[in-house]
C-alpha cells in the first residue's frame, strides 16, 4: 500500500492512502498544537472531503482501537 505525503504550506502534512474500494483516507498533522485531522474524501466529488479533529490523546486512542499499538508493542518486545 502506498501512502502519499503532501505538504500543506502553513498547515502541516497530509498523509493519504487509497482503500481497495477506491476511497482516500488520511491524516492531516498540523505543525502547531499537535492537532490531527482524520480525513475522508468524497468519492463522488474530488473537491469535497470531511474531517474529524483529534487531539494527540484521541489519535492515540483511535490507533489503539485499530490495533496499531498492539503491532508496535509486539515488535518492541520481539
Amino acid at each position: 500500500m502506498q501512502i502519499e505525503v503532501v505538504p500543506l504550506p502553513g498547515i502541516g502534512l497530509r498523509h493519504t492512502f487509497t482503500t481497495e474500494q477506491g476511497r482516500q483516507v488520511g491524516v492531516v498533522t498540523h505543525h502547531a498544537g499537535g492537532v490531527r485531522r482524520l480525513v475522508h474524501d468524497d468519492p463522488t466529488d474530488p473537491d469535497r472531503s470531511c474531517d474529524l479533529r483529534l487531539t494527540r490523546a484521541e489519535a492515540l486512542a483511535l490507533a489503539n482501537l485499530l490495533g496499531v499499538l498492539d503491532v508496535v508493542q509486539a515488535d518492541a518486545v520481539g
